[in-house]
């Protein structure tokens, strides 16, 4: 049984920071008494941080990763090759494959993963915006850098079926990402050499 705090306005900052993933009641209320604890000033810089990154903070319009413009910079950067897309689950994906240096082409942030159990769909992810941007005929290779997990597989199978009529090239990281771990996290040096040693994804079939 949860006990109930002394103050009303403690309560409700406990229950909000209680919201957020991974944080517990025990551990929010430590985390709004340890802001009690401060000056006023550095509790108002972090809402007003929070409130910032909520308001100005988008998605791009291109590759759907996260940008304080409609376009991104990586996006935006012309040293950045434009025809190489690699296409992840979610943007802590982008982050774990830029710190590995080993990938100077663009992203597609997909939002998610098909998973029927879930009720997510292909319609419910930025598969269509991915079918559009190599429809636009620039683009000569398509990476998949997806989580080894069903629901991964599944989703990489979806895609490489929507983008075969184009005739580009799809590849998929090499199974240095051991089956059922997620991209984020993967360490630095297996998720490059995965990247450097990826293979067509076509070649999987007859791999298995």
């Amino acid at each position: 049984m949860e006990q109930e705090l002394a103050s009303s306005l403690l309560e409700t900052a406990v229950n909000e920071f209680a919201r957020l993933p991974g944080i517990g009641r025990k551990t929010a209320l430590r985390l709004v008494l340890y802001l009690l604890r401060q000056e006023p000033g550095q509790a108002r810089q972090l809402g007003e941080a929070i409130i910032k990154v909520r308001e100005e903070v988008k998605y791009c319009q291109v590759c759907h990763n996260i940008s304080e413009t409609d376009v991104c910079d990586i996006c935006s950067n012309p040293l950045r090759d434009k025809g190489v897309i690699c296409v992840v689950e979610n943007v802590k994906d982008v982050m774990s494959v830029e710190n590995t240096r080993s990938h100077n082409g663009l992203y597609h942030v997909l939002g998610g993963l098909i998973s029927p159990m879930d009720g997510i769909g292909p319609g419910d992810i930025e598969i269509d915006s991915l079918v559009a941007r190599v429809a636009q005929g620039d683009v000569r290779e398509v990476i998949l850098a997806l989580s080894a997990t069903m629901e991964g597989d599944t989703t990489a199978f979806y895609i490489f079926r929507r983008l075969a009529p184009s005739g580009v090239k799809v590849s998929v990281i090499a199974r240095g990402v051991q089956v059922g771990n997620e991209i984020e996290y993967t360490d630095e040096l297996t998720l490059g050499r995965s990247i450097t040693n990826r293979t067509l994804f076509s070649d999987t079939f007859t791999a298995e």
